[in-house]
């Protein structure tokens, strides 16, 4: 039988605990008793582990044995805020997939209500990830950093290979970057940046922006995706690639 899979709050060495909601629902609706095997994810390893002590407010963990667990893909999402229920599908599905980190930021043609909300809604978007990443039996959570204005993460230095999808691009497409990457970086798997713009596309100004720090423009083809679905499928491609 498949364990049971939790993220712990707090570990060390020995032991792993989980507190609110996560120590609640093993308490009061699993019922859970000291004994009782789950796999613990603490500081970005699995351990099988043993329950050891139960309260509404605290599940302790012994840690047994660590055990092997995938890595996370080398990839940030750099995602323009779009609707919210359409993002926090997208943050969902992306933590599904293995990303390691996403990036929102506030482009020119974000929504100007989102981009006023979208500083309270991190939260909301992190516990998206950690329940996603609790479900599939992630190893790690994805990052969500804060949101930021578009020109401070694309300017920002970096060693990944950063790529944006672009509409107006059609000689170049994720998939032939991605193994351009690939086959330029033999010594060591790199890290890439994706970026991912809102409803309406990128301004022409952002377009220039991307160009003037070294992101190259990418195409996924020839139809035109809605934000979350392309975020998907540029997952999807490198998987292809690295897994």
């Amino acid at each position: 039988m498949t364990r049971r899979r939790w993220i712990a709050e707090h570990w060390d060495d020995a032991t792993a605990t989980l507190t609110g909601t996560q120590a609640e629902h093993l308490a009061r609706v699993l019922r859970a008793q000291p004994g009782v095997e789950a796999d613990v994810v603490a500081g970005g390893h699995v351990f099988h582990a043993e329950v050891a002590a139960v309260s509404p407010q605290e599940v302790r963990f012994n840690l047994i044995a660590e055990l092997e667990a995938d890595p996370a893909l080398p990839v940030t999402l750099v995602m323009a805020v779009y609707k919210f229920d359409s993002m926090e599908w997208a943050i969902e599905k992306a933590t599904e997939l293995g990303v390691f980190a996403i990036a929102p930021v506030i482009a020119r043609r974000t929504e100007k209500h989102l981009a006023y909300a979208a500083a309270k809604r991190v939260e909301r978007w992190r516990r998206i990830a950690k329940e996603s990443a609790q479900q599939c039996r992630r190893s790690d959570v994805p990052v969500i950093h804060d949101p930021q204005p578009l020109n401070a993460v694309v300017a920002a230095p970096s060693d990944a290979v950063r790529l944006v999808l672009a509409e107006q691009e059609r000689s170049t497409t994720l998939r032939n970057a991605i193994a351009s990457a690939l086959q330029s970086e033999q010594s060591e798997l790199p890290d890439f940046h994706i970026a991912i713009g809102p409803e309406g596309g990128w301004a022409p100004n952002e377009e220039a922006l991307f160009d003037d720090n070294g992101w190259r423009a990418v195409s996924l083809g020839p139809r035109i995706l809605r934000a979350e679905t392309a975020a998907i499928a540029a997952l999807s491609i490198l998987a292809s690639f690295l897994e």
